[in-house]
């Protein structure tokens, strides 16, 4: 069936998922456009896994109406599936083959010629650049490599949407910038990116929008900049207290900058000018035993929202 280029990749109207009595979604509204990198943002329990299972057509949806490509997941879920490519947050590879054979057997799946798959195999090895690794098993791999095979292995059957839960998560800073990389390089190539990510930096990174979820519900949605720009002042001064007098030493900085938040392990003040909120700090004579202005970021955002850290 063929989709309109320029109806949207993914419509969500309304969308509940229920386990019982316990409300995951809760009538959500979403548009992905074709082409577009997608995220979203949340801690656990917001929904937001829920969310990627309705959408890849592996758990019904409860209410609501759900499209991709144009078609229903309920109906044509084995179509959709065909079209789209899927990267769990837990790789799922068989470690007792090699890099090569977990790709071709997957492929099969799709009813992709064995030869075929094959070829397929050694294009997208050398995109994650890994051909040298081919005939290696699983086992031995770094957990870098391991995820840079599942995200080879979800292209095999070349798809149009690549969903992708915490693509990046438990790996060092050097591992997740090689696959951000491949991941904007597929973006360029035209495939539709929807990821969900613990990671703010990734977020900004990859998203050229998002949504951020709490409970169940959509609390904001934009691209990173207009979210930071919306929901935050331009800067961050973060203070740092001896342990446990965070509550005790915040008391002092009433009317400091626009507003306050107090962490366990630091103050935060939100201001226009953070250099000049500090100097009224110690012109109050509270000296931190650190202090760090900082631009206001996508976690500031997400605490501003929910009330909490995003890694609560």
């Amino acid at each position: 069936m063929p989709t309109d280029s320029n109806a949207p990749l993914i419509t969500a109207e309304h969308l509940v998922k229920r386990f019982g009595d316990f409300v995951a979604v809760d009538g959500i509204d979403v548009e992905v456009p074709r082409g577009e990198s997608f995220g979203f943002l949340g801690p656990n329990g917001a929904g937001k896994s829920s969310t990627m299972r309705m959408i890849g057509c592996v758990s019904p949806v409860t209410e609501g109406r759900l499209r991709i490509f144009g078609l229903d997941p309920a109906t044509d879920g084995k179509q959709i599936r065909s079209r789209m490519g899927v990267v769990p947050q837990m790789d799922q590879l068989d470690e007792q083959l090699t890099v090569e054979d977990n790709m071709i057997l997957y492929g099969r799946y799709f009813d992709i010629p064995r030869a075929e798959c094959k070829r397929r195999a050694k294009e997208l090895l050398e995109f994650v650049q890994l051909t040298d690794r081919a005939k290696s098993k699983i086992e031995p791999l770094s957990g870098g490599m391991k995820r840079r095979v599942t995200i080879a292995r979800s292209l095999i059957n070349e798809p149009e949407l690549l969903l992708l839960d915490e693509p990046t998560t438990g790996l060092d800073p050097q591992a997740r910038h090689v696959l951000w990389d491949r991941l904007y390089r597929l973006k360029q190539r035209g495939v539709t990116l929807v990821l969900t990510t613990h990671y703010m930096d990734e977020a900004e990174q990859l998203c050229d929008r998002l949504v951020v979820m709490d409970q169940g519900k959509i609390v904001a949605m934009g691209s990173p900049r207009e979210l930071i720009e919306k929901h935050s002042p331009r800067e961050v001064l973060e203070l740092r207290y001896p342990a446990g007098t965070n509550d005790e030493r915040a008391s002092d900085l009433d009317g400091v900058g626009n507003r306050r938040e107090v962490l366990p392990d630091r103050v935060l003040i939100y201001a226009d000018d953070g250099e000049a909120a500090l100097a009224e700090v110690h012109r109050r004579g509270s000296r931190p035993e650190s202090a760090l202005v900082r631009r206001s970021s996508l976690e500031d955002v997400f605490l501003r929202l929910t009330g909490r850290s995003l890694v609560d």
